[in-house]
Formats: C-alpha cells, sequence, structure tokens
C-alpha cells in the first residue's frame, strides 16, 4: 500500500492495465487511487506510458476502445506529464545501466523527478528499485 508520506503516485502502464482489464492487481490498484483521492496525493503518467495503454488496447481490442480506456485514465483524475530533455536524459540513464524497456525507464525517471512512489508489478523496476520507491502489485 502507498505510505502516509506519498507526496505523489506515478502509475506504470502494467498496473493501469492490471486495473482496467480487472486482472488480479487491479482490485489493489483501485484502492491505491482510491486512497490516494482521499489524501490529494496526486496521480501521473508520463505520456510515454500513457501511448502504451493505447497502443496495448489499440491492439488487442480496438482503436475505440483505447481511446475509451485513455478517457477513463484523465476521468480518474491522472495528469499526464509531457516529455522534456530532463526526463528524456534520466530515462536514458537508466536504459544505458538496465535492461529495461525504455518505456519503463520513463515511468522510473518520471517517480524519480517527482519523488514519487511508483505503482507497478513489473519486475524489471526491481533494477531501479534502490534509486525510486515502489509500490509493488
Amino acid at each position: 500500500m502507498i505510505s502516509h508520506k506519498s507526496k505523489v503516485i506515478v502509475l506504470d502502464s502494467w498496473a493501469v492495465i492490471a486495473y482496467m482489464e480487472n486482472e488480479n492487481a487491479g482490485d489493489t490498484v483501485a484502492e491505491i487511487i482510491a486512497v490516494a483521492h482521499e489524501n490529494k496525493i496526486p496521480l501521473k503518467m508520463s505520456i510515454i506510458n500513457v501511448g502504451e495503454v493505447w497502443y496495448s488496447f489499440a491492439k488487442q481490442i480496438s482503436e475505440t476502445e483505447a481511446d475509451r480506456a485513455i478517457f477513463e485514465l484523465k476521468e480518474l483524475g491522472v495528469e499526464f506529464i509531457n516529455i522534456d530533455w530532463d526526463l528524456t536524459r534520466r530515462a536514458a540513464i537508466y536504459k544505458s545501466k538496465n535492461k529495461m524497456s525504455y518505456a519503463d525507464c520513463f515511468a522510473a525517471a518520471l517517480a524519480k523527478q517527482e519523488k514519487a512512489e511508483l505503482l507497478t508489478g513489473d519486475k524489471e523496476f526491481k533494477q531501479v528499485e534502490n534509486d525510486i520507491k515502489v509500490i509493488w502489485l
């Protein structure tokens, strides 16, 4: 669960997809989102990871369903963070030092930049666990 000191929670696409597809971890994601709202803790995602969610739904179901998923994220109050050079450089550093997908590196970089906790169940993030706080699903 999230700590009481959480100031920001960054959502990885893994967590969002688990939530939207009602996977086992989806209930935990829903609880964390509810607690974040109750405690006025911002929820953020890099636009790169939002794109991951979109293409996952577009590929598996349809572009219409992908658009609906992104609309739902906005309705949940998730702030989409655009990418600038500082965030890109931080992500590139993670990519240069770890065997992670480039998109995952953006989620980690955003968590680092925002001094946030990253919500995920993706084991790739174990590689950066010493550098960022991870809420494991």
